[in-house]
C-alpha cells in the first residue's frame, strides 16, 4: 500500500516533490529554453537532489523508483527529459570488455542506447544470428526502437543458430546496420525502425548464457512496465488536482460548480485512482520481496494506464473545450498517456498474457 511508507521512502518523497515544485516545474515552463538547454539543467538539479542515479544501480529497490516517479509525475514533470540516468537494463551486471565499452559509457551518458525487441509484422523471420568463429553474422529488422535516432549502440534481441535467443550488443555505426524509417508518435517520442545486413559483432557482445535472452528482455520489460504504472497513478493524481482546481474557482456569477453530476463524476474518477495507486504500490513490494511479481507488474501497468487514459478522457469532458486548446496541460497530458495504453504491451494483448500465465502456468496472484 501507499501508505505506512519508511522515514527513508517519506524522505525521498519529499526531496521529489520539492524537486518537482521548486525547479522542475519553472523549468518546464520556462519558454525561452530550448530542449537540450531544459534537459542540462534537469539533469544538475536532479543530481543535485540525489534522484538522477537511481535508475542507474540494479539493486534499486522498485519501491523506491515508484515513490520517486509518482511524485514527480504528481506534478506534471516525471516524463521531462534529464530528470533520470540511463538504468543499464540487459547490461546490469556484466564483466569483461562490455564493462568498459558500453556499460560504464552508458551510465556516464556518452553514449546513448535503443532497445530492440518488437520485429516488424511482415518480417519473414525474426532476427537471427549465424556463428562464424569468434563473430555473430546478424540479419533481420526491428520496427520500433524508441529513441534510435540517437542511440550509439542496441540492445536486440537475436534468434542465435543452434542456441536460442540472445540479447546481442549491436552498434549502430556498423557496416549493414541501416535507419529503414523515422518517425514520430502522438506523444511526442521519436522512433527508428532498423535493418542489418549480415552484421558481423564480436561473440562476446551476447549477454549471459546461450538461449536466455528472451527471459533477460522480459525482465527489461517487466521493470518498464513498473516504470509506465507509477508515471501512470502519478499522472491521475496530477490530472485531478488541475479537475479540483477547476471546478472550486469561481465562475462569473461568483459561484463555484455545484452541479451534483460534476461532483459525481469527480469522485467516481477518485475512486479509480485510488484503486490503481494500491495495485501498483503492491506490486512494487511483492517484486522488492523476492516475489515473482511478472504476471503483477502486467496487470499493474494495465489496470495503471487503463485507469490514467480514462480520467484523463473525463476531465476534458469536466473542464470544458478550453482543455483541448493546444498547450492546455490536459490536453498534453492526455497525448502522452494514450501511447502509454500500447508501450510495453497493448492492453489487450497483457489481458491474454495474464489469463495464459494463470490457466496454463498457474502463476500470478489476486
Amino acid at each position: 500500500m501507499p501508505d505506512f511508507l519508511s522515514p527513508e521512502l517519506q524522505s525521498l518523497r519529499e526531496r521529489a516533490t520539492r524537486l518537482a515544485t521548486e525547479v522542475l516545474v519553472p523549468l518546464r515552463d520556462d519558454r525561452t529554453l530550448d530542449d537540450a538547454q531544459r534537459a542540462t539543467r534537469i539533469r544538475e538539479a536532479s543530481r543535485q537532489a540525489g534522484l538522477y542515479s537511481l535508475t542507474q544501480s540494479d539493486a534499486t529497490p522498485a519501491l523506491n523508483l515508484l515513490v520517486a516517479r509518482e511524485a514527480l509525475a504528481a506534478h506534471g514533470v516525471g516524463h521531462l527529459a534529464g530528470v533520470f540516468g540511463s538504468d543499464p537494463g540487459v547490461l546490469a551486471g556484466v564483466t569483461g570488455p562490455l564493462r568498459s565499452t558500453h556499460l560504464e559509457p552508458l551510465l556516464a551518458g556518452t553514449k546513448r542506447a535503443g532497445f530492440a525487441f518488437t520485429e516488424p509484422k511482415d518480417a519473414p523471420r525474426p532476427t537471427w544470428a549465424r556463428v562464424d568463429g569468434d563473430w555473430l553474422e546478424i540479419t533481420g529488422r526491428k520496427s520500433y526502437v524508441t529513441g534510435g535516432d540517437h542511440a550509439s549502440f542496441l540492445a536486440a534481441l537475436v534468434e542465435i543458430d543452434g542456441e536460442g535467443p540472445s540479447m546481442v550488443i549491436i552498434d549502430t555505426d556498423l557496416p549493414g546496420v541501416s535507419r529503414e524509417r523515422r518517425f514520430g508518435s502522438l506523444d511526442g517520442s521519436h522512433h527508428v525502425a532498423f535493418a542489418f545486413d549480415r552484421v558481423r559483432v564480436p561473440r562476446h557482445h551476447a549477454i549471459g548464457a546461450p538461449g536466455d535472452g528472451r527471459g533477460r528482455a522480459l525482465a527489461k520489460i517487466s521493470a518498464v512496465r513498473r516504470a509506465v504504472a507509477a508515471d501512470c497513478v502519478g499522472s491521475s493524481a496530477w490530472i485531478l488536482s488541475i479537475v479540483a482546481d477547476d471546478l472550486q474557482r469561481e465562475r462569473r456569477n461568483g459561484q463555484k460548480a455545484a452541479s451534483e453530476r460534476l461532483r459525481l463524476r469527480y469522485g467516481e474518477l477518485r475512486v479509480l485512482a485510488y484503486a490503481a495507486r494500491a495495485t501498483v504500490y503492491r506490486t512494487a513490494r511483492l517484486h522488492d520481496a523476492g516475489q515473482d511479481a511478472v504476471n503483477e507488474s502486467i496487470a499493474a501497468k494495465a489496470f495503471a494506464s487503463e485507469t490514467a487514459n480514462r480520467i484523463a478522457d473525463a476531465a476534458i469532458q469536466l473542464v470544458g473545450g478550453e482543455a483541448l486548446v493546444i498547450g492546455h496541460p490536459l490536453e498534453a497530458v492526455f497525448r502522452r498517456l494514450r501511447s502509454l495504453r500500447l508501450a510495453e504491451g497493448e492492453t489487450d494483448t497483457l489481458y491474454v498474457n495474464l489469463a495464459r500465465g494463470h490457466l496454463d502456468l498457474g502463476k500470478g496472484r489476486l
